[in-house]
């Protein structure tokens, strides 16, 4: 479909100056059968090397004038957890070294639950962290070892009732359709997470990924796949479930209490500008995406010999742009609005989607209004066969 302009395009808005960072701590103690994210397991030896080439990247990337206020900060992995205590002290005084946080900004870190020892939860709350998403997976045994997992439900149990003397604000990670997961084991993990009282819960499917221990054990008929429908019903569950907990789905995957959205997220699901540092790490600045090197002795050793560490760049034409914002947007339950949508990409939504949203709503998968469009209930189970039409 040809896109037609307002004669806005040329005032696309942009974030010159970004007020959300992201930060990639790229060790493990082991890598998970499941897991695609940039690591490195069993090589703690590089953690110190790692540090100074952040502080390098920082400074190289970070080159403007005065400090960069935030109001979000993320710390993923990896494990960002599993550095020692004095590491992590490294880290924090680093990323703090070269910007500064807005009063109320938000500060979160990823982390495992056997990792936070009393002396390493004071250090995360030292350095101002108020937000941590606590990678549970599951509570059942038998898909913790599937998944490779290293802690047991009571270590859960026991982490959280120490989280809370420190944090007012935690979010546990839950992973469904999991070989061998039945629906009854899935509403078990529900009920015993809503139990735990956490403002934040995110509920992934599991994914196949080519290239891990998941995907080569399934190819090798090894592992099966859940049967879709089962997998239909523990994601109809998770919405059932959390809904009458009182937490609002907010987006495709992330549920929360009033007023514990995730704020960094949604800078990404916003389509706004943020920088990222580490290996793997992808930015978005001045219309422009990057993506670092995945390969963590990679980016140790461009960083340095003083190469760039970007391996794959993009100047987001302006059709590219609209179209992301659709992509992004439509995974949000408060949808797109007309309104935003075209003072950010320049565009009449109608005229970047209208057949599309047309067919989407004849399917009773989108919703639409005067202001705008969303997901249906029904449409949640299909979002990227929805998301497909749009691009």
């Amino acid at each position: 479909m040809e896109i037609r302009s307002t004669g806005l395009a040329e005032k696309v808005e942009l974030h010159l100056n970004p007020r959300s960072v992201y930060i990639h701590v790229p060790f493990c103690a082991h890598r998970c059968g499941y897991c695609d994210f940039t690591l490195i397991a069993g090589r703690d030896d590089l953690i110190g090397d790692y540090l100074h080439a952040l502080h390098r990247e920082m400074e190289a990337g970070l080159q403007e004038p005065g400090t960069p206020e935030l109001d979000t900060l993320f710390f993923g992995g990896g494990t960002p957890t599993h550095p020692s205590c004095d590491q992590l002290r490294e880290l924090f005084r680093i990323v703090y070294d070269r910007l500064r946080l807005a009063p109320g900004a938000e500060i979160s870190v990823e982390a495992n639950p056997l990792d936070l020892t009393d002396e390493k939860l004071d250090v995360l709350a030292d350095a101002g962290v108020n937000r941590i998403s606590l990678g549970v997976q599951s509570f059942s045994p038998t898909t913790l070892t599937l998944l490779e997992r290293d802690h047991t439900q009571n270590d859960i149990e026991v982490v959280m009732h120490r989280l809370r003397r420190r944090f007012q604000n935690v979010s546990l990670d839950l992973i469904f359709g999991v070989p061998g997961q039945s629906l009854q084991d899935w509403v078990d993990a529900l009920r015993r997470t809503v139990e735990l009282g956490p403002e934040h819960v995110s509920t992934y499917g599991l994914t196949w990924e080519a290239g891990t221990a998941f995907g080569t054990r399934r190819d090798r008929g090894e592992l099966s796949p859940v049967d879709e429908e089962l997998e239909r019903e523990q994601y109809s569950m998770a919405m059932e479930h959390l809904s009458a907990a009182g937490f609002e789905h907010y987006e495709i995957s992330n549920f929360a209490k009033p007023g514990f959205r995730c704020r960094h997220n949604e800078v990404y699901w916003a389509g706004s500008e943020y920088w990222a540092f580490g290996p793997g790490a992808a930015r978005y600045l001045n219309g422009r995406r990057e993506t670092n090197i995945r390969s963590v002795l990679g980016w140790l050793g461009r960083i340095e010999r003083g190469e760039p560490a970007v391996a794959e760049a993009e100047v987001l034409e302006p059709r590219h742009r609209a179209r992301e914002l659709l992509f992004l947007g439509l995974r949000r339950s408060d949808g797109i609005t007309r309104a935003d949508f075209q003072r950010q990409s320049g565009f009449e939504l109608d005229d970047v989607a209208g057949h599309a949203i047309s067919k989407n709503v004849a399917r009773g998968w989108l919703e639409q209004a005067e202001t705008g469009i969303r997901l249906t209930q029904e449409g949640r189970f299909v979002a990227d066969r929805v998301v497909a039409d749009f691009l």
